[in-house]
């Protein structure tokens, strides 16, 4: 008599085996056929052989990460992990997400977190494998996103003897998490397990846990168990001495101005009434965008690298800047000589960028409620004097975002609103790092159903279309949309494949430049000439088309709507190859006289060393303008 262990159907007349299922719970696999859940067959083995009924670690593992409500476990499977790949191809309700590289595993994880703010996981073979999950651990880490990584270890008999793949994951991932311990023995699990899961979710952080293969393979006495915990906590007060010292700062100043982050994602109502009756405008953060930009009266951009001189401006001439769950690290664009004003959760947080005369450790929403009835009616132009210059900003950048027929190369400012206005109107919007970034920050319009994710404070290539891939996992029909440079597309491409194999429909728009434009910008305001940033001509449509994958090529303005109107509307996954100018400027919204003198370096260097074609191509790219 055969028994499978995983998806097998029980025949209702087998002989001796009724008795044996006696009182065993059955249920249905994702095959619809019913089968014996895994602590049954273990009964089962246990009964016809005499052997003690324990689980597997690896089990106990995966029905911990079940009673914690995970769906998905992201990775490339290996032989260190074959114990946990073959425990979740056994349980039903968890999925083992296929990718072909480990660290668009953890980039899938923490996009997926970012949508839900759930717990994630993603998971590395020994050795090379759990190492290549680091730099996306590293952006799940500073995203500040609940995800558990399992880092496979080679077997313990042969640690310390420079084995084969042998690697210290314990130390390695320090950097990039708030927990990271090694599981030795069954008996350390789900104990030291669920320390780390309830680490990330009360942190909002990375865990690791570090097991070799072998551990994952032996038998364990314990049972899976709930965590206790469903959530970091919901409100944090500051001391009511604080608050009062706040309201009296507050109350003093004559012109207010509200920088706000991420941290207000559920206090935007709070924000709203604060900024009314403060009379303050308020700018934002790259992270904060998508919760205050849209029906916002009050709103006048975004300020840093990729802002605006409204919001520059807003910053600089204020008496009182008072900001709200942010950690905007740019001190150049910080005021001088103002009270400061710093809600935070994360007390460490406060005081880092700039001098700050008031602290309060606290959520924003809980905050903003017991600060406002101590606040003060304001009555002060500053803030009808910011929305001026906010609309005069705002006319200017829409009227650089314009496609005419024929002429070419393609703006990306024209590629960005087109895609903004032609998405649904619950898109996921993920750009990469570089000027995808910016144009996003500039042309995406947000409505409080959208949303805008990316590696917005690692700052690290090629995030997009991996952290894309936990997103459409999440929701199947929701639209997802990549803006993803060049160069970071081909850093991470060989995930296409993934995207066909996982059937994701995601729709990948490629800013087609020929090169690392934002860092040739770079160059060009630090007086250097551009070199090893050029990339040869190449066409990703014809990629996609060859891997399986509906591609379009676009060249001239007036093919741009077709184009992404056919790939949204497509089902499956698209990929939509934009060439646009390589010599396109994103200005900052204020420029230094030393990025002023280096430019013209780079310029007058350019001109010596025959590149003249060059700097007559960023002319005729920018001054239409």
């Amino acid at each position: 008599m055969s028994i499978f262990l995983a998806d097998c159907i029980v025949p209702p007349a087998a002989t001796g085996l009724r008795l044996l299922t006696n009182g065993c719970q059955q249920v249905h696999n994702r095959f619809g056929k019913p089968r014996l859940t895994v602590r049954a067959q273990i009964r089962i083995q246990a009964k016809m052989f005499g052997k003690k009924s324990l689980a597997k670690v690896a089990d106990v593992v995966v029905e911990t990460l079940l009673k914690a409500g995970v769906k998905r476990v992201y990775g490339v499977a290996g032989d260190s992990l074959n114990g946990l790949t073959d425990s979740i191809r056994a349980h039903d309700g968890i999925d083992w997400m296929m990718v072909r590289h480990e660290e668009v595993a953890a980039f899938a994880a923490g996009g997926e977190s970012q949508i839900t703010g759930e717990l994630t996981v993603c998971a590395g073979s020994c050795g090379p494998g759990n190492l290549h999950l680091i730099n996306g651990l590293h952006d799940c880490q500073r995203s500040r996103v609940p995800v558990l990584a399992i880092a496979a270890q080679i077997p313990s008999a042969q640690l310390g003897t420079n084995f084969f793949q042998e690697t210290r994951p314990e130390h390695l991932f320090l950097t990039c998490s708030d927990f990271c311990e090694v599981i030795s023995s069954p008996e350390q699990i789900p104990r030291v397990l669920a320390i780390a899961m309830r680490t990330a979710i009360a942190k909002r952080c990375v865990a690791v846990i570090v097991i070799p293969g072998d551990v994952l393979a032996l038998g364990c006495s314990s049972v899976a168990i709930d965590l206790g915990i469903s959530g970091p906590a919901a409100s944090v007060l500051p001391p009511a001495a604080s608050l009062k010292s706040a309201a009296e700062s507050l109350n003093i100043a004559k012109k207010v101005t509200i920088l706000a982050g991420s941290g207000c994602a559920n206090a935007r109502a709070e924000v709203l009434s604060v900024a009314e009756t403060l009379q303050a405008p308020i700018i934002t953060a790259l992270r904060g965008k998508e919760y205050l930009e849209y029906d916002n009266p009050y709103f006048v951009g975004l300020n840093g690298l990729i802002g605006v001189p409204s919001a520059y401006r807003a910053m600089q001439e204020c008496d009182a800047l008072f900001m709200l769950g942010t950690d905007f690290p740019y001190s150049q664009f910080y005021p001088e000589g103002v009270s400061v004003i710093q809600v935070d959760l994360r007390g460490e947080q406060i005081g880092r960028r700039t001098k700050v005369d008031v602290g309060l450790i606290g959520d924003v929403r809980s905050t903003l409620q017991a600060l406002a009835p101590a606040l003060k009616k304001h009555e002060s132009g500053h803030l009808e004097a910011s929305l001026d210059h906010f609309r005069k900003v705002r006319k200017e950048l829409d009227d650089r975002a314009v496609g005419n027929p024929g002429k070419t190369p393609i703006h990306p400012q024209y590629l960005t609103q087109c895609i903004s206005d032609l998405a649904a109107e619950d898109a996921v919007f993920l750009c990469d790092v570089g000027t995808p970034t910016v144009w996003s920050a500039r042309y995406l319009r947000m409505n409080g159903k959208r949303r805008l994710l990316g590696s917005f404070n690692h700052g690290t290539m090629a995030n997009a279309m991996p952290q894309a891939i936990g997103v459409q996992a999440v929701d199947r029909n929701r639209q997802v949309v990549t803006l993803s440079g060049d160069g970071g597309l081909s850093m991470l491409m060989g995930d296409m494949l993934t995207l066909r194999q996982l059937e994701l429909n995601i729709k990948i728009v490629v800013f087609n430049n020929g090169s690392l434009g934002f860092v040739e910008q770079e160059m060009k305001a630090a007086g250097i000439e551009n070199y090893g940033t050029a990339f040869c001509s190449q066409n990703f449509a014809d990629i996609a088309n060859a891997a399986g994958i509906r591609g379009w090529r676009v060249d001239t303005p007036e093919q741009v709507k077709p184009a992404l109107n056919e790939a949204f509307a497509h089902a499956g996954p698209a990929l939509i190859d934009v060439a646009v100018a390589r010599q396109e400027l994103s200005l900052p919204p204020t420029i230094s006289l030393a990025q002023a003198a280096g430019f013209n370096l780079y310029m007058i260097k350019a001109m010596i060393h025959g590149d003249g074609d060059e700097v007559m191509d960023m002319a005729k790219t920018n001054l239409w303008h």
